[in-house]
């Protein structure tokens, strides 16, 4: 593998009514769903060879979630099956462009009972790249699982790669679930937050100190939302403002965003380059419905980048 991916792989159903309030939405959509799902197949179709490590039921839903992958050609060999258990389900409402609240389903979800054996973890350490996430460690004995692939990869010399992916329907407080990403932070290359994850992870009250906190990283990714995002790489920083288009649903942004960097940094691109390909990645899931089905191609990434590209402000 190019790259090895383990976390959660979700159902989720998307309103088909613009500005219905949640309780009142009867059509819905479904997707594949889980951050860690949505950016195997954002990889995938940007041209990288990925592989995911999870854990899904023997039901209906589980089966069309692992069809989707594997028709998105992501290596699934090591997604382990337990019976009796469901995947996740997240609703979500549409109201572009600033209102998208969702419900999750996550009591005893298939995707915390991920338990790594020896296999998996060579199948982690052998790719380029691992990545994971904070929900993964939100429960056990998915927590332990993840725990020893991130200390197997680091070991082998991927780059590690740890999307902190906050869902505070997952954890008991967020101070706990700060300090399950702090005691991954060891073996992190490559963080990736938005403003909040990072101050929950520095446990510091603002950007500004988490992110002096979180820089003596290799690197620390800061997305900003719509003001753009910002890389760290010690003392130095590169800042590049968002891509602009018409917004259906910012759901998935996160997961567009770091398929695109990440595919960059991959070919050992710039970090300015990386930061392009990241924020069209993202400005092109927000223009369409769902996450996983919402990722574009190398050729649409492309496109946008040249028909809108413009310099990143300077590394200082």
């Amino acid at each position: 593998m190019d790259i090895a991916i383990l976390g959660r792989i979700g159902y989720d159903l998307y309103s088909e009514e613009p500005h219905v309030p949640l309780p009142r939405a009867r059509r819905f959509s479904r997707y594949l769903g889980g951050s860690s799902a949505n950016m195997a197949v954002g990889l995938s179709r940007l041209g990288a060879n990925v592989g995911i490590v999870s854990c899904l039921g023997n039901d209906s839903l589980s089966q069309f979630l692992i069809d989707y992958l594997n028709e998105a050609k992501v290596d699934t060999s090591r997604v382990q099956t337990r019976p009796g258990y469901l995947p996740s389900l997240c609703l979500t409402e549409v109201s572009p462009p600033d209102r998208f609240p969702q419900v999750f389903y996550r009591h005893n979800a298939v995707d915390t009972l991920l338990a790594t054996a020896p296999g998996d973890l060579e199948y982690v350490s052998s790719a380029k790249m691992f990545i994971t996430n904070g929900t993964s460690l939100c429960a056990s004995p998915s927590r332990e699982a993840t725990y020893l692939a991130l200390e197997r990869a680091h070991q082998a010399g991927c780059r590690v790669v740890f999307d902190v992916d906050f869902r505070a329907m997952s954890w008991p407080s967020p101070a706990e679930a700060g300090l399950a990403v702090r005691l991954a932070l060891p073996f992190i290359d490559v963080l990736i937050g938005n403003q909040p994850e990072l101050m929950l992870v520095a446990g510091e009250p603002t950007l500004e100190a988490a992110t002096e906190k979180l820089r003596s990283l290799p690197m620390l990714v800061s997305k900003l939302g719509e003001q753009g995002t910002r890389v760290w790489t010690g003392d130095k920083s590169v800042f590049l403002p968002p891509y602009k288009v018409d917004v259906c649903t910012t759901i998935g942004a996160g997961d567009g965003f770091a398929s695109g960097f990440l595919y960059a940094l991959l070919q050992d691109l710039p970090v300015e380059e990386c930061l392009h390909y990241g924020n069209a990645a993202a400005a092109i899931v927000v223009s369409r419905l769902s996450c996983s089905e919402a990722m574009p191609t190398m050729a649409e990434v492309q496109a946008l980048l040249s028909e809108q590209r413009k310099p990143a402000e300077p590394a200082r």
